[in-house]
């Protein structure tokens, strides 16, 4: 069975152009073939902020957005960002999101595609990147930056790279599908029963 690839649209706001740069990673990774891939909309979960009484260590949720959403990054081997960089920062939303759990993120691994305007998000995936890091996410240091992404997006509203962004991804992925293989040996086998239940399998 293949490894599975959350890419996670990490804003929220209207009007974002996240689903657009998303759904051509997405595009890449199925490409690559090492994954099976899915695109996780984080505006679709409607999480609130950190509103679960017991720490998120316990894993006891009683509120169906954080069942969902731990559902969906228990699912996971691997994790690929795709985040704006808000006043040089990851967004609140994205923050709150990894913060309202914990051992669903140990032992995997994430990369992270950050687009913004001349410095292209950078500044947002180290920060996301740091936080990661402290939950036992194995953050690779290759990112993928979109700087002054609107140049990118064409008049259809299309998604368009450029080449050292198509050969920067697919590098990105080689890098996420071998710690991926590693760190599920890392994993209990209780937690990997876990996540099999949380799938329905």
């Amino acid at each position: 069975m293949a490894l599975k690839l959350n890419i996670i649209i990490g804003s929220t706001r209207p009007g974002r152009v996240g689903p657009l740069v998303a759904s051509w990673a997405k595009e890449e990774a199925t490409q690559h073939g090492k994954f099976d891939v899915e695109l996780v909309d984080l505006a679709a979960f409607s999480l609130p902020l950190l509103d679960e009484a017991s720490h998120p260590k316990a894993q006891q949720y009683a509120n169906e957005p954080t069942r969902r959403w731990s559902a969906s990054v228990a699912s996971a081997d691997a994790f690929l960002f795709v985040t704006p960089e808000y006043d040089y920062f990851a967004p609140a939303a994205l923050v709150n999101a990894v913060q309202t759990l914990m051992p669903e993120w140990f032992y995997k691994t994430a990369g992270v595609v950050s687009y913004g305007g001349i410095s292209g998000g950078l500044r947002s995936a180290q920060v996301l990147r740091q936080l990661l890091g402290n939950l036992n996410v194995h953050a690779l240091p290759q990112v993928i930056p979109v700087p002054n992404f609107s140049q990118f997006i064409g008049d259809d509203g299309v998604f368009g790279p450029n080449q050292p962004m198509k050969d920067g991804i697919n590098d990105l992925l080689d890098e996420l599908h071998k710690w991926a293989v590693a760190l599920k040996t890392l994993r209990p086998a209780e937690a990997r029963e876990d996540e099999l239940l949380l799938q329905g399998a």
